[in-house]
């Protein structure tokens, strides 16, 4: 049996690792410890825990802990892990703007390949032959690289990676995959589409169009807008994350994905009607900002996941249509304006600096 006694969660201050923490103690209400690693970049944001910290934190019921430490250093890790008798490891903590991997792919290959690495070298030594451990690993449907018009990714589709960030995580699959083949390492992965919802930094394409409606700027879309993208309401990938760590069979990859596929264009559109009725606006309002752009480098052309797998193994599956999560992160962005508004500011980067340095 699986302990899950003392949960370490990597880039848990995140979009997605955030919203998993939430999870764990509001949702599931576990009764073990969760420590909290992160190197607090640019898009790990503290504010996203600060409720949870308060409750679970060790000024409350000593069951959350927060470790700003970066997965690079191989000894911070280790002392992490030895402190809190870490049974059981879920990995979010990675570079994804695949924008940001074409301009500058050194922290991509550092953090997701070299960071990986040191935490799978760090619980093999300290677990040896233990099976009542995990190591769960968080990777992207980019790692398949590109569909034409019709077709699905499965768990055992080829790897065809198209951009830095792809490639990182594809590299760090792999590396998993061989601990797991050569060390006998209990892992399991999972591999997800576009996640959207609440706490999303915003540079991601939800987010971003969402704030810059509201600012009246340009909503820019890449080429011809026809791109396509499966989207997953990040609450649904949270519970399929933690079926896996509970009954995933070890050793073996799960696809999660929304079975929602948008064009970027329509998805658009579709979003600034959303805004606009919300805001006492006519329709069509927020569509004369729509600018078409150069495309991206190596931009995918189509992500569509099969999840059979887990629906059928583990008895999963999406509880949230797709309008009812843009209704709820539409409401969620508009309330929350100053949470943008500090990050652009720089009244977070303040903030971390104050209360995590």
């Amino acid at each position: 049996m699986r302990k899950l006694n003392n949960i370490l969660v990597t880039g848990g201050a995140g979009f997605i690792g955030s919203n998993f923490i939430d999870y764990l103690f509001n949702k599931v209400s576990i009764k073990g410890k969760v420590v909290n690693v992160d190197k607090l970049t640019y898009a790990g944001n503290m504010e996203n825990l600060e409720h949870i910290n308060k409750k679970y934190g060790p000024s409350g019921e000593n069951r959350y802990f927060f470790e700003k430490t970066d997965i690079v250093d191989y000894e911070s890790l280790s002392k992490v892990f030895s402190k809190y008798d870490i049974d059981t490891v879920i990995h979010f903590a990675a570079e994804s703007h695949v924008d940001r991997s074409i301009h500058g792919p050194k922290e991509f290959m550092e953090t997701n390949i070299i960071g990986t690495f040191n935490l799978l070298e760090v619980v093999r030594k300290l677990w040896g032959d233990r099976k009542d451990v995990l190591f769960h690993h968080i990777s992207t449907d980019e790692v398949y690289g590109s569909l034409d018009e019709t077709g699905f990714f499965y768990e055992n589709t080829p790897y065809d990676p198209r951009n830095p960030y792809s490639a990182s995580k594809a590299s760090a699959d792999h590396i998993v995959n061989s601990y797991f083949h050569t060390y006998g390492l209990p892992i399991t992965m999972s591999n997800c589409s576009n996640n959207y919802g609440p706490l999303q930094f915003p540079e991601k394409l939800i987010p971003i169009m969402i704030n810059n409606m509201l600012e009246e700027k340009a909503l820019p879309v890449y080429g011809d807008g026809l791109n396509i993208r499966d989207w997953l309401y990040v609450e649904d990938h949270c519970s399929g994350i933690w079926k896996i760590v509970n009954n995933g069979t070890i050793g073996e990859t799960y696809n999660l994905g929304g079975e929602n596929e948008w064009t970027n264009i329509d998805l658009l559109n579709h979003l600034c009607e959303i805004v606009a009725e919300k805001r006492d606006k006519e329709k069509d309002y927020y569509k004369k900002l729509i600018t078409y752009v150069r495309d991206r480098a190596g931009h995918d052309r189509r992500y569509a996941i099969n999840c059979d797998k887990i629906k059928s193994e583990l008895n999963w599956k999406q509880s949230v249509t797709f309008d009812e999560g843009l209704d709820i992160t539409v409401d969620w962005y508009l309330s929350n304006t100053s949470w943008i508004e500090n990050i652009k500011t720089g009244e977070y980067k303040k903030w971390i600096e104050k209360n995590y340095n």
